[in-house]
């Protein structure tokens, strides 16, 4: 498997990548995503312009109210962070269970986000954190509500010519009380079902509810159905049983050579309860 010849370009600076940017051109971060396609010549690109060494993109800073993930920032120094393990866990936990050792060290949250893979782990996290997208072109910043980023099969709302250069992770009371769960491809890892899930408690009752699925469908989505149904219950077997079964309700859910259509339906229904159960 070789790839068809390209040009290679490293920049040093957000703005001197995005000044190497046009038609035919695409970013390299860790390549995770990027490289199996140029091997398999699913994707041709003309130039690469590699941003790995951008420094600026790997930093995750804690602020007074979110916490800023630099777009190049790596599932390794994500699982390690010590303040997304207090305020958003299912951050880190999502990062711990990315690929292998080698995958994480190299592989960034920027790159799975601009891929946009269906069976992701970082679209459900984001979309359950409530993250906002920050995102870099000739135009300028603009930023955009995770709600809006994932637009369908390998979609999002990047626009030719920019660059992820951050995620901001809102420091709330859902977020901190968070896991992610998954029923993962034992060879790649990727998610058959994937479940992140972040719950704000008042009263013994779910006051607010945020889930994110993946690999469920052709791409992540919220299970807005589930979170009203929790909304100002209890978390006992029997709320869970009944807020879960909508759980695929307005996807279409996926059937390939690892699950039929019944199970990805069935797998998706028991991790979403076994991840309610553990936050219980």
């Amino acid at each position: 498997m070789i790839p068809n010849s390209f040009e290679y370009k490293k920049a040093t600076s957000v703005e001197e990548a995005i000044s190497l940017l046009g038609d035919d051109v695409q970013i390299l971060g860790g390549g995770h995503s990027l490289i199996p396609t140029l091997k398999l010549r699913l994707n041709a690109p003309e130039t690469l312009v590699d941003i790995s060494k951008i420094e600026s993109l790997k930093v995750i800073r804690d602020n007074e109210n979110s916490i800023t993930v630099g777009g190049g920032a790596t599932h390794a120094s994500i699982a390690a962070d010590a303040s997304l393990a207090e305020h958003a866990p299912m951050m880190a936990q999502a990062a711990k269970e990315i690929g292998d050792i080698q995958v994480r060290n190299v592989g960034t949250i920027g790159g799975s986000m601009a891929h946009a893979d269906p069976a992701a782990d970082w679209p459900a996290v984001l979309l359950a954190c409530d993250a906002n997208v920050v995102i870099q072109g000739k135009d300028g910043k603009r930023e955009v509500d995770i709600d809006q980023f994932f637009k369908g099969f390998y979609e999002t709302a990047l626009a030719e010519g920019e660059i992820i250069t951050a995620v901001r992770i809102p420091k709330m009371a859902s977020n901190r009380h968070s896991i992610y769960v998954k029923f993962k491809q034992p060879a790649s890892r990727f998610a058959i079902v994937g479940c992140a899930i972040g719950i704000e408690m008042e009263g013994g009752v779910v006051k607010s509810a945020r889930i994110g699925m993946t690999g469920v469908g052709e791409f992540a989505y919220r299970a807005m159905n589930v979170e009203k149904a929790l909304v100002g219950q209890a978390l006992t077997a029997e709320s869970i049983e009944a807020a879960v079964k909508n759980v695929t309700e307005g996807a279409e859910v996926m059937s390939d050579h690892y699950a039929s259509q019944e199970y990805r339906t069935h797998l998706a229904h028991v991790y979403v309860k076994r991840a309610l159960k553990k936050l219980v």
